[in-house]
C-alpha cells in the first residue's frame, strides 16, 4: 500500500483527475490505480500507478489497458450480483428501521407508562431520542428517564427536560459511564 505521500504526489501528477474518464473530485473518489497489474507482477512505484475514479479502477481490475472489454455476459453477472447487494441492504436497513422503531416504542411506552395519556412527539421521537439511541444504549435511556420521574414525579415537562440534560450528560462526559 502506498503511503500518503506517493497518493497524494501522484494525484497532483494527474491534476486530481481520472486518467481514463476524466472526471475529478467531489463528483468521484479517486483511487491509485496499477498501470501494469500487480497480479501481473507489476511493482509498486510511482511510475506504475496512475489517477483512477473508483468506477474505472475497479472496471479495469487487474486487466491490462490493452485488454479487450469483458463480454457481455460478465457485466450482466456483475450487474446481477449489483442488484442482489442492493436487495440485501436495503432488507437490512428496514431491519435496523424496525429496531430502532421498536425502541422507540418502548421508551415511548415507559414515559407513558408514567404519564398516563402522554406520548412523545414525532419530532421529538425523530430527532432526540434517534440521537441519543445512535450514542447510548436503550437501557441507559430508561434509566434517565427514570431519573427524570424521580426527580419530578408530577412534571412531565420538566422530566423530560431534565431526561434530555442527563443523556446529554453521559454523552459528553464518556470517562464517567458505568457500562
Amino acid at each position: 500500500m502506498p503511503s500518503i505521500k506517493v497518493r497524494f504526489d501522484v494525484f497532483k501528477r494527474d491534476k486530481f483527475q481520472c486518467q481514463y474518464c476524466g472526471r475529478t473530485p467531489p463528483q468521484v473518489v479517486l483511487e491509485l490505480d496499477h498501470i501494469m497489474p500487480k497480479a501481473k507482477n507489476g511493482r509498486e512505484t510511482v511510475d506504475n500507478y496512475i489517477t483512477a475514479c473508483f468506477d474505472c479502477n475497479r472496471g479495469k481490475r487487474d486487466g491490462l489497458l490493452t485488454d479487450v472489454p469483458r463480454p457481455i455476459e460478465n457485466k450482466l453477472a456483475e450487474l446481477k450480483e449489483k442488484r442482489l447487494q442492493l436487495k440485501l441492504y436495503n432488507e437490512f436497513l428496514e431491519e435496523q428501521d424496525a429496531e430502532l422503531t421498536k425502541e422507540l416504542d418502548k421508551l415511548d411506552s415507559h414515559f407513558s407508562n408514567r404519564y398516563k395519556g402522554y406520548i412523545f412527539s414525532d419530532s421529538f421521537r425523530n430527532t432526540t431520542l434517534k440521537r441519543f439511541l445512535a450514542q447510548l444504549p436503550s437501557c441507559k435511556l430508561h434509566q434517565a428517564l427514570d431519573i427524570g420521574f424521580s426527580r419530578f414525579p408530577d412534571d412531565r415537562r420538566n422530566a423530560l427536560k431534565y431526561f434530555c440534560g442527563v443523556c446529554w450528560n453521559w454523552i459528553k462526559e464518556p470517562q464517567t459511564r458505568d457500562w
